[in-house]
């Protein structure tokens, strides 16, 4: 999949074209452990929102380019922490986009990567998914075979696919 280039849309002028492979194995790797642990049917916006969310986690914490599939058990443990519920994982995103986006600018060069990084960013924050609300109902969640038909609140989906991801590293 070619992205774009620095130099027009061939080769033949001298311009280099960009794949952005490390956000395409982000995601890769992302789609990979959320079908392992079979948690949401890949066509869901669940699964979205925890691929998006993991795929964002795997992409962010590789701060020396260098995610390769030998390292990827590895990092399990690094991504575990960093999806964990008591952890600012919104914050921690913010903070490195911003950084990746700096240091883009200041090298004065376009990173494909980091684009989709922040297309999949804005979906996950500006996209709101019907949720159970289990702090309405303490202590009770649907039992595995059962439809919840208890209250629901939009969450945003970040939210939900933080979790999600963070259980599919588990079931990995």
């Amino acid at each position: 999949m070619l992205h774009g280039s620095k130099e027009g849309t061939s080769g033949a002028d001298g311009g280099e074209l960009t794949v952005p492979m490390a956000w395409l194995y982000a995601e890769y790797i992302a789609d990979e452990l959320l079908r392992t642990g079979d948690l949401m049917p890949p066509t869901s916006f669940e699964f979205r929102a925890g691929r998006d969310a993991l795929a964002l986690t795997i992409f962010l914490s590789d701060t020396d380019g260098e995610l390769s599939g030998i390292r990827v058990v590895s990092q399990l443990e690094t991504w575990l922490s960093l999806t964990a519920y008591d952890q600012p994982w919104q914050h921690w995103v913010r903070e490195h986009m911003a950084r990746l986006a700096a240091q883009a600018l200041d090298e004065n060069r376009p990173s494909p990567d980091l684009e989709l990084a922040e297309a999949a960013w804005r979906w996950l924050e500006e996209t709101e998914l019907l949720a159970p609300d289990l702090d309405s109902v303490p202590g009770r969640g649907p039992l595995p075979g059962e439809e919840y038909d208890g209250p629901q609140v939009w969450t945003p989906a970040w939210q939900l696919g933080l979790p999600l991801g963070h259980l599919a590293i588990h079931l990995f």
